[in-house]
C-alpha cells in the first residue's frame, strides 16, 4: 500500500494584547513573532513530498500558510472545516477578575457541562468535520503528503478521535503548541502512526487564550497512561 502523510499545523502566535478569546472573530492576525514561527515551521517541512495545502479561512491560519505555500510553490485551498470552533466567550477575557467573563453570574450556566461542552461547538461535531477534511486531504495527496493549517482545539480533538480516546479533556493537557506539526501517517487508508514536532519551541512562552483558559505552550512528549513518554505514537490496532 502507498504511504500518505497528512500534517496538521497549528497557526503561529496571534497579536492579542488584550488577551481575549478571539475564536472566529475577524482581524486577529499573527504577531511578528507568529510570522517568524510560521517561517520556522515552513523550514521544518521543507523537502517533504507535499502536493496539497489546505487552511482554515481565519487570518491567523492563512498567514501561517503563506510561507509554507511559498516553500512548496503550491496554492492554499481554503477549507471551512478547518476553522476554529465557535465559542460563547468570543470577544471576552475568561476568568474571575474584574471585567472578565466569569465575574458575571449569568455566564456560570454556560460552563455547566465540560463534556459536551456547553459553551461552544460540541466535540463530536469538531471531530466529525476534522475527520472529513483529513480524509479528503489524504485522498487528494495519496502516495504523497498534505498540509492542513488549523487551530489547537480542532487538531487535538481530531487526534483524540482518531485514537479512539474520549474527546472531553483538560485544556492544559493538549500537546499542540503554536506552529506545531501533528503528522498522521497512513498506509493506504489505515492510520498507523502519529508524530509530533514543535519547530518553534523556545521562541515564546506565550499562553494562547483562544485555545482555552490555562492552555500550556506544550512541546513535551505525550504521556501514556502510566506516565511514560510516548512520542511518536503508534496507533493501537494498526
Amino acid at each position: 500500500m502507498s504511504r500518505t502523510v497528512v500534517h496538521l499545523v497549528r497557526h503561529g502566535e496571534v497579536d492579542n494584547p488584550h488577551r481575549i478569546i478571539y475564536g472566529r472573530l475577524p482581524d486577529h492576525h499573527l504577531s511578528s513573532l507568529g510570522r517568524a514561527m510560521a517561517v520556522r515551521t515552513a523550514a521544518h517541512l521543507a523537502g517533504r513530498d507535499v502536493v496539497e495545502i489546505r487552511s482554515s479561512p481565519l487570518e491567523r491560519a492563512q498567514e501561517t500558510a503563506a510561507p509554507i505555500a511559498a516553500e512548496f510553490g503550491l496554492p492554499v485551498a481554503q477549507d471551512d472545516r478547518l476553522i476554529e470552533p465557535w465559542n460563547d466567550f468570543e470577544g471576552s477575557r475568561f476568568g474571575f477578575a474584574k471585567g472578565e467573563a466569569m465575574r458575571r453570574p449569568r455566564n456560570w450556566l454556560r460552563v455547566r457541562n465540560p463534556i459536551r461542552p456547553s459553551w461552544g461547538e460540541p466535540y463530536t461535531e469538531i471531530a466529525k468535520r476534522m475527520r472529513a477534511v483529513i480524509n479528503d486531504a489524504r485522498a487528494a495527496a495519496a502516495g504523497h503528503e498534505a498540509i492542513c493549517i488549523s487551530h489547537q482545539l480542532t487538531i487535538w480533538t481530531a487526534r483524540m478521535s482518531l485514537l479512539g480516546n474520549r474527546l472531553w479533556h483538560d485544556p492544559r493537557s493538549r500537546i499542540c503548541a503554536l506552529a506545531s506539526v501533528t503528522s498522521l501517517i497512513y498506509d493506504g487508508t489505515a492510520l498507523t502512526r502519529i508524530e509530533y514536532a514543535d519547530p518553534a519551541a523556545g521562541m515564546t512562552e506565550t499562553v494562547d487564550p483562544a485555545g482555552g483558559a490555562g492552555v500550556r505552550p506544550g512541546g513535551e512528549p505525550e504521556s501514556a497512561a502510566d506516565g511514560t513518554a510516548r512520542s511518536p505514537q503508534d496507533v493501537p490496532g494498526a
